[in-house]
């Protein structure tokens, strides 16, 4: 068995709808977006990740950029596999040859058999030889440092780009969980929305996702808000690119609708929490990991809303790839988390 575990190498994987990250060896070896660009006719793959992204929104008729997944599953399954192939392919060779390859991906916790069957099956097709899924709810908590084995409610909300899980773990399972489709994706619909509606401009995928992160915000009032931001777009009437400035107060207007929408799933996932769980929740608050919890003033909106404390994890966007990380190294330990 020792020289059988040699020749095994080991990744996780955290699939996400917006950026993958692949951990091998304890360190964020891959932190890319979940793109891929391909040539039309021949198929052949001509960009993955960052390059992929720079193509997206620019590209001519020869080529097509494709994400995916889409609200955390897989949306297109050969572009899927590719993506992970190139991926897994980025690591550095010198450290990494790949006899025997054991990989640990995280999943949304509302996904199908159908879906996790998907995911598996890219994972095999890209040369994984043993694949193993886990929730991820319950790697962002491992990830944070919870002691998911105690028999002690925690409630988790992992806000990605494509999903929002909020689930409350106690003794290694998910009690109850609530998995909507409102997420990073749909915060960055709704921006350019919004300016197309009230400034007449249209803009990209990429420039309003600039915006979310440069002045998103889910309240008017932050203790230190953002500079206004310059966007440019297309004016709608004249047709001539033109740029504008954006207040954060704009835009946590724009985002309000989706932003209640995520609270109202909070609410609903603590009234079917089981009464002694809520106890435990009402003394150690709510935990905001994924990329969602970087918007400024979600954690003090969720607060006021719930009356509870929330706690923005530290270096959220990596919190559900530690934690796989963290249930793959100790894999005898999380195995039965593990599908």
């Amino acid at each position: 068995m020792g020289m059988f575990n040699f020749f095994t190498q080991e990744l996780a994987i955290d699939l996400g709808t917006a950026n993958t990250l692949v951990v091998y060896r304890d360190e964020v070896v891959v932190d890319e977006p979940s793109i891929v660009a391909k040539n039309r006719t021949t198929g052949e793959i001509l960009a993955i990740g960052h390059q992929a992204m720079q193509m997206h929104g620019k590209t001519h008729e020869d080529i097509k950029t494709i994400r995916p997944l889409k609200d955390g599953v897989i949306a297109d399954f050969e572009a899927a596999e590719q993506m992970l192939r190139g991926m897994i392919g980025m690591i550095d060779r010198k450290r990494f040859f790949n006899p025997y390859l054991r990989i640990v991906i995280c999943i949304p916790s509302g996904i199908t058999e159908v879906e996790k069957r998907a995911v598996k099956d890219s994972a095999e097709k890209a040369g994984a030889k043993e694949v193993y899924l886990i929730h991820e709810p319950m790697a962002a908590a491992i990830g944070i440092g919870i002691d998911v084995e105690e028999p002690v409610g925690n409630m988790i909300i992992d806000i990605g780009g494509g999903t929002t899980e909020i689930a409350v773990i106690a003794l290694a399972g998910i009690v109850c969980d609530q998995s909507i489709r409102i997420a990073g994706d749909e915060l960055t619909m709704d921006i350019m929305e919004y300016m197309r509606r009230e400034h007449n401009i249209l803009i990209g995928e990429r420039s309003a996702e600039q915006i979310k992160i440069q002045v998103g915000a889910a309240s008017t009032e932050l203790d230190n808000p953002p500079e206004p931001y310059a966007v440019n777009g297309r004016d709608l009437m004249t047709g001539i690119p033109k740029q504008i400035s954006v207040t954060y107060d704009e835009i946590a207007g724009a985002l309000d609708k989706s932003i209640s929408k995520i609270e109202e799933s909070i609410l609903k996932a603590l009234e079917i929490t089981p009464p002694e769980l809520a106890s435990d929740i009402y003394q150690k608050g709510l935990f905001l990991t994924g990329g969602g919890a970087l918007i400024r003033g979600l954690d003090k909106r969720i607060s006021k809303k719930t009356k509870l404390p929330v706690y923005v994890a530290e270096d959220p966007l990596k919190a559900v790839v530690r934690g796989t990380a963290i249930a793959l190294k100790n894999y005898q330990k999380f195995k039965f988390l593990m599908t």
